[in-house]
């Protein structure tokens, strides 16, 4: 990884937005960007660090790092941002939820991303902690919506903020209209593009960008990034698809079962082949629908992601180690 000088407690030049990074880059077809978890042992910490220099190799346009419900990882994602600013060529962009916090505290916790240099905040609400399906309680003294959220990051300081976007429509949603309706309101209230929920149907992606110029063509201007997850586990995706309300196709499920087998562990080999396939034809019909980056969530593994960004001739020629998935 590049080592970047010390930015200083006050962090230094300010980075540039994340829709001015991608639209600069240079990195083959499309440019791509990748999102991690806090890590949450030592193994795990290394295991991501070994991901994050394949990355940069790579030439990411961003990286992600996400914030848990009620901030339970707020310590560790500070940690894992600043390192990121401090020790690499990335450029960070620090999820920051709503959920579980007063106003005082979120101002608080905007503050210390910009005292570790961050300029690119991610501005989500959140879901409940210990059941993200469940009923969302918001604090007395904290924010209701995604919206307030993005207001309040600008009022605190000098930010590039982005929001999440949802193809099949949040959960919480009372129908695909009342979702868009959300995502615009967000959109105007200053944020600069929009990461998507994990998909793998190209028809939602592509409604939800429909969808969005019927009711405001000045806001469907702002890039829509598509977040996608090559399948390795069939076990793993199944648990996920049931924390974010989003759905595998019939035909992709039913493959998926089928290369896992009857057995009491599931064929990781055959699954893997079957969800590294998919992913890429569902990158390169994106990549043919204008997308403007290909936001992978990586898991803290760099595997999974080379082998498709290798299938979408998107590796330099002179190859790029990759860690274990």
């Amino acid at each position: 990884m590049t080592q970047l000088p010390d930015p200083g407690p006050t962090g230094g030049e300010r980075h540039p937005s994340i829709v001015d990074r991608i639209a600069a880059s240079t990195t083959p077809r499309v440019p791509f960007s990748v999102e991690f978890y806090p890590p949450r042992d030592e193994a795990a910490e290394e295991r991501l660090w070994r991901a994050a220099s394949v990355f940069s190799e790579l030439g990411a346009a961003f990286v992600s790092v996400t914030y848990g419900a009620g901030g339970s990882t707020r310590d560790r994602t500070v940690k894992v941002v600043e390192r990121v600013v401090r020790e690499t060529d990335l450029l960070p962009i620090a999820h920051l939820t709503a959920v579980g916090h007063t106003v005082a505290e979120l101002r608080e916790m905007i503050q210390l991303y910009a005292d570790v240099g961050v300029s690119n905040i991610l501005a989500l609400r959140g879901d409940p902690p210990g059941d993200p399906l469940g009923d969302w309680t918001p604090h007395p003294d904290g924010l209701h919506y995604a919206e307030e959220l993005v207001r309040l990051i600008h009022e605190v300081g000098d930010f590039h903020v982005g929001v999440a976007s949802f193809p099949e429509g949040h959960y919480r949603a009372r129908d695909l209209d009342h979702d868009t309706e959300v995502l615009t309101t967000k959109l105007r209230a200053g944020a600069e593009y929009s990461i998507t929920q994990m998909f793998w149907d190209v028809e939602h992606y592509l409604r939800l960008r429909d969808r969005v110029a019927a009711v405001d063509a000045e806001q469907a201007a702002k890039p829509i990034i598509p977040g996608l997850m090559p399948v390795t586990s069939l076990r793993q995706v199944r648990r996920m698809v049931e924390l974010s309300g989003c759905e595998l196709p019939a035909g992709l499920s039913e493959r998926l079962r089928r290369a896992a087998g009857d057995g009491p562990e599931e064929n990781r080999a055959a699954v893997r082949e079957v969800g590294i396939g998919f992913a890429t034809q569902l990158c390169e019909r994106l990549i043919a629908e204008g997308v403007p980056c290909l936001h992978f969530n990586t898991l803290n593994f760099s595997r999974a992601t080379h082998e498709v960004l290798t299938n979408l001739s998107m590796v330099p020629s002179t190859g790029v180690g990759a860690a274990r998935s």
